[in-house]
């Protein structure tokens, strides 16, 4: 979806009102324009009639009214012509000086001079009048063209002004991350919107970080206080299987000391998640990722073994990286347990380092897992798994510590786990 920005909105919403304004109103004015010049000429006409009656009854002779129209080209005194009131006509007439066809208005009124009936005729050329109506036209467009581009840029210069604490704002809002201790610092302002948005912004962000925080407080807290009762518990499980007891009972002893086992495990996960959380990890190193893994090659093999899998090495490149020890050896223990645990029996696991990529690849089921929920804690792809479903978590906790990339395929009937360094 194409999307636009709030202030490209609004003055798109401005521009286009403003240019549909202007389509209506520049015909609207040029009509009125030629109506009410239309309306003065016949104004003009009835006035210059007047005028003549008034001259005409200063005893006006038939050789004044020669006179008259020997000199007077637009106003002419002719028989009459039967015309009984005043009439006002529009036509399109030859005018002598054009030489062509132009429009004028002419009036014909019935006059008496000295007894006699007479018919005075006007004519007035309208081309001036068009004329004027185009000049004023193309005045009223260049003023209005003037006045909204004057508009749009003002609003501009304006609105980005306007309108920085807000983006100020969202950038801040953009950045903030609730597991660090850097409490957005919103700039003050005037405007009563905004400076309600940022208090109940922070408020907001304030809160949220305070429930984290005793979120994460409370799981590190709980993890150590099950670390005793569960040394505890083991203790007296092993106790247990050392008396003699039957099949039934030894069983049963075993089961437990396998729950045991995975409570451990829980513990010791959630304990590492709070230490990234808590940024504990800080020193780095320069690690090769090849070295590390021969060295622990025959561990892994030892934990395939019950499901006969085949463990393959393509190390084509030497992998060096800049990390935390302890933190990659984990993420490579999760990815080397991950590939165990949903494999098949009789399957395959192949391990690859490409350039500045570490990949896992294993066979195991036949279709893509789901990627939305792949990464987050507690997920399962299989709800059977003896996994506590927190490796894959741990390997995207330790991944964004590091500024590093995981990523998931599925190509060729075969998992791929990649990390991008």
């Amino acid at each position: 979806m194409n999307k636009k920005k709030l202030l490209h909105k609004t003055t798109q919403s401005f521009l286009i009102y403003a240019v549909i304004i202007l389509l209506v109103s520049a015909p609207a004015f040029y009509f009125v324009s030629q109506w009410l010049y239309v309306y003065e000429t016949e104004e003009v006409l009835l006035m210059h009639k007047g005028e003549f009656l008034k001259e005409s009854r200063k005893n006006f002779t038939e050789a004044d009214i020669k006179l008259w129209n020997k000199y007077n080209r637009d106003v002419v005194i002719v028989p009459d012509m039967g015309v009984t009131k005043d009439s006002i006509v529009g036509k399109m007439m030859f005018d002598e000086t054009a030489q062509e066809m132009e429009p004028f208005y002419l009036i014909y009124a019935p006059v008496d001079i000295n007894g006699k009936r007479y018919t005075y005729t006007e004519k007035i050329n309208l081309l001036e009048m068009e004329g004027m109506v185009y000049s004023v036209a193309f005045m009223f467009l260049f003023i209005i063209i003037i006045l909204l581009i004057g508009i749009i840029w003002l609003s501009k210069r304006t609105s980005v002004k306007l309108w920085q604490p807000f983006y100020n704002t969202l950038h801040q809002i953009h950045d903030f991350e609730i597991d660090k201790n850097k409490t957005p610092q919103f700039p003050e302002t005037n405007i009563d919107e905004f400076d309600r948005l940022n208090k109940s912004l922070l408020l907001l962000t304030e809160k949220n970080r305070e429930i984290y925080k005793n979120q994460r407080e409370f799981v590190e807290n709980a993890a150590h206080e099950l670390q005793t009762p569960l040394a505890l518990f083991q203790t007296k499980i092993d106790t247990l299987s050392q008396l003699g007891l039957n099949e039934e009972q030894s069983n049963l002893v075993g089961s437990l000391s396998t729950d045991v086992s995975r409570l451990n495990r829980l513990n010791k996960n959630l304990l590492l998640l709070s230490k990234i959380d808590n940024e504990i990890y800080f020193e780095k190193n320069d690690i090769v990722i090849n070295d590390y893994i021969n060295k622990h090659l025959d561990f892994f093999t030892e934990q395939a073994v019950s499901k006969k899998l085949s463990i393959i090495t393509e190390f084509t490149l030497e992998l060096q990286i800049k990390g935390n020890p302890a933190l990659t050896e984990v993420l490579i223990n999760n990815l080397f347990l991950n590939a165990i645990r949903h494999n098949e029996k009789n399957g395959k696991v192949i391990i690859r380092t490409l350039e500045n990529e570490l990949q896992f690849l294993n066979t195991g089921g036949k279709t893509l897992l789901n990627i939305d929920k792949l990464f987050n804690r507690f997920s399962k792809s299989n709800p059977s798994s003896q996994g506590n479903g927190l490796g894959l978590a741990i390997i995207k906790k330790i991944a964004e510590l590091n500024q590093w990339e995981v990523q998931y395929n599925f190509e060729n009937n075969l998992h791929i786990f990649s990390v991008r360094f």
